[in-house]
């Protein structure tokens, strides 16, 4: 009898963009896989894979109480209908409720992939809300057969310090890893125009605005030389950046907003400087990862997950928080000198290559579904 696996994301599109890779391996080593996720359109697609989906009752950025508690229900409900050997809750609000609820059903072995806290844990000093939620994941976390996996090492420590996890429960995994024959290097394209590009959903905390800001700074020397491009779709978190707050920093040339986009890797063929200005309390960021594979020099903050990224100097730049005058700055170097915009592309290829291979990732994440079965 095949072990079932489920896995828990927001939506399809998530999991087709960071975790497809890992059901396919799990698929083919032999689990009944499941994907529990909010259908947006792509349920078709996720099972002309071979995998089986469930539409996951979900708001991902919602805090409306009896919404919560519906998540939790159909969580609870779905491990108590169905014998699963392991399930694998991705992301900060399915292992807050997948945790619970595998918990008070006896679920045999649990996977939690912190996949970065977000904003919740953004601010200096925990909220009160921040507190019962730690509350919550020290009550699921304390069984048997439960594994965490950590994208960066401050994430790892908060939880230990708030002594949600064990030691020996801590996996670490620098990411979620890209295919490098799929993203391989690419030298940047001979171009007069030199494209900046940031990819990422439009949210304040991920720094569209202040890149902005920054191309502001310089837009009487380089408009006819530069183009910035914002690559993402709009948010449904009540703070996110409104479409019309947008568009009005856009004049469709210097400074272009593309939308959601799924070319994202050609867009980074032909870009020449990739910028991250986050301030959110990212994992990893995917962007990232996919522009060091390609060959690109990178600007991003000092902050949780983004700079593990970039070596500062070697194959880009990273500046504080917030401050579009030091990202101005950097801009100004990179743009003028190409030879340097190559030297730090052909760095990150490298870091691409000592971290962040997804052949590396699929064998972590197999032993730990192995590991689970067997006990």
């Amino acid at each position: 009898m095949q072990s079932k696996l489920y896995i828990v994301v927001n939506e399809d599109t998530f999991f087709l963009s960071h975790r497809k890779e890992v059901a396919l391996i799990a698929m083919k080593a032999g689990y009944d896989v499941t994907i529990v996720s909010k259908d947006t359109g792509k349920k078709r697609e996720i099972e002309s894979l071979g995998l089986k989906m469930i539409d996951f009752p979900i708001n991902p950025t919602g805090k409306n109480i009896l919404q919560e508690l519906l998540t939790f229900i159909f969580l609870f409900k779905l491990y108590k209908r169905n014998c699963t050997s392991i399930v694998h809750h991705v992301g900060l609000k399915n292992i807050l409720w997948g945790g619970l609820a595998a918990k008070l059903t006896g679920v045999k072995g649990v996977v939690n992939a912190v996949s970065g806290l977000g904003i919740l844990f953004s601010q200096e000093n925990i909220s009160l809300l921040s507190r019962l939620v730690l509350s919550i994941l020290r009550f699921s976390h304390n069984r048997k057969n439960v594994k965490v996996i950590f994208q960066n090492h401050e994430d790892e420590s908060l939880f230990l310090k708030y002594h949600i996890v064990k030691n020996e429960n801590v996996i670490f995994i620098k990411g979620s890893g890209v295919d490098l024959n799929q993203f391989v290097y690419q030298p940047e394209l001979s171009d007069s125009i030199i494209k900046v590009i940031f990819s990422g959903r439009m949210l304040r905390e991920k720094g569209p605005l202040v890149l902005i800001e920054a191309a502001l700074l310089l837009q009487n020397e380089y408009k006819d030389r530069v183009q910035f491009l914002l690559c993402g779709g709009l948010s449904k978190n009540p703070k996110a950046i409104k479409e019309k707050d947008l568009l009005c920093h856009c004049d469709g040339n210097y400074i272009q907003w593309l939308g959601y986009r799924e070319d994202i890797k050609t867009l980074l063929i032909r870009s020449h400087i990739v910028v991250y200005p986050s301030y959110y309390r990212e994992g990893v960021p995917k962007s990232l990862i996919e522009a060091v594979a390609i060959g690109r020099p990178i600007i991003t903050t000092n902050s949780i997950g983004c700079r593990d990224t970039v070596e500062d100097g070697i194959n880009g730049f990273l500046i504080p928080i917030k401050d579009s005058k030091a990202l101005a700055e950097k801009l100004r170097i990179l743009i003028d000198n190409a030879e340097l915009r190559n030297v730090m592309g052909m760095n990150s290829r490298k870091i691409a290559e000592r971290y962040f291979s997804i052949n590396d990732v699929l064998t972590k994440h197999l032993k730990i579904y192995n590991n689970l079965e067997a006990k």
